[in-house]
């Protein structure tokens, strides 16, 4: 292979011996640290520095957006959650949408009081997001009010096409077998390419 290649014998070598290099009293036996090559010496420091790369690596965050009023919905976001929590690297995280109905008419409806560990999200924090999920309820076949009411407060986000291509999805409950579930999730497809979340 060229000159003084590993195939043929280089003829300064000594012809008893062939294969090894001549003893050298001084430089045989363990190197000290101080004067091994650089490539080693790297390999020792990059060592540890790769475990802790390993630990720090940013974990993919799904936010859960809902709105529940009795709870149904709520316990599906934290199912969901629990699954997306189950993948590794990956990380749900629980938002409600603002409340639009007022104090005194969810009293007279006797809507349970709201989980404050579960914060209110504003139109402005979907951009931290890695992907979305939606989940409400059916009301006569379209979503409720108040998860429209959101939607409809990303206008800025998609003048700006600030979630172009951020996946997202939903997941709707009803009452009732029939009540909307079908015409509910074709109207949230709809509305969810019209503020350009699944582009």
């Amino acid at each position: 292979m060229g000159k003084g290649g590993g195939c043929v014998p280089s003829k300064k070598r000594s012809a008893e011996s062939p294969d090894q290099d001549p003893p050298n009293p001084d430089g045989d036996g363990p190197v000290p640290a101080q004067e091994r090559a650089p490539a080693a010496a790297a390999a020792e420091v990059t060592a540890p520095v790769t475990e802790n790369h390993a630990q720090t690596i940013k974990k993919l965050r799904i936010f859960i957006i809902f709105y529940s009023m009795y709870g149904h919905v709520e316990l599906m976001a934290r199912r969901i959650k629990k699954g997306v929590d189950s993948i590794d690297g990956v990380e749900g995280v629980l938002y409600r949408v603002p409340e639009t109905l007022t104090s005194e008419v969810l009293e007279q409806m006797r809507v349970p009081q709201r989980d404050v560990e579960v914060p209110v999200i504003s139109a402005e924090q979907l951009v931290e997001a890695d992907g979305l999920l939606f989940g409400f309820p059916t009301r006569f076949g379209s979503m409720a009010s108040q998860m429209k009411a959101f939607f409809d407060s990303t206008g800025g986000l998609w003048h700006e096409q600030r979630l172009a291509g951020v996946p997202a999805g939903f997941f709707v409950s009803t009452g009732t077998q029939g009540g909307g579930q079908e015409t509910t999730a074709c109207n949230s497809k709809k509305q969810l390419h019209q503020e350009q979340y699944r582009r």
